[in-house]
């Protein structure tokens, strides 16, 4: 377990992509991950923002991105990129998971829906 508040290095993923979204439906842009309990939500720019909404709910104050190739953390308490430990492994979706995803429910004009 992490010394710092809000990070638990112990605690693996909640899975390979947002759950909330995988519970309606829907579909994601870019994946989050929260550092204290491990969900996975998407991201402000997805249609859901399931990540800040777990923040909302839980008050769990830091996430870091879940794709591959980014280590940023962000702290929702002071609004802004921090620097944290590595947290437990996977550290990012499945390679063979597309962004955005997942690919059986993204819908054609999936761009337009974020505009």
């Amino acid at each position: 377990m992490s010394v710092f508040k809000g990070i638990d290095t112990g605690v693996a993923p909640s899975g390979p992509g947002c759950g909330d979204c995988d519970a309606d439906g829907s579909w994601w842009f870019h994946l989050r991950r929260c550092a204290q309990c491990g969900h996975i939500g998407c991201c402000d720019d997805s249609l859901g923002k399931h990540a800040t909404a777990h923040n909302r709910e839980t008050g769990h104050p830091i996430i870091q991105s879940y794709e591959p190739d980014e280590t940023w953390m962000f702290d929702y308490r002071i609004d802004a990129l921090v620097d944290g430990p590595q947290l437990a492994p996977p550290t990012h979706h499945p390679l063979a998971q597309p962004t955005p995803g997942p690919a059986d429910r993204l819908p054609a004009d999936w761009v337009q829906q974020l505009s």
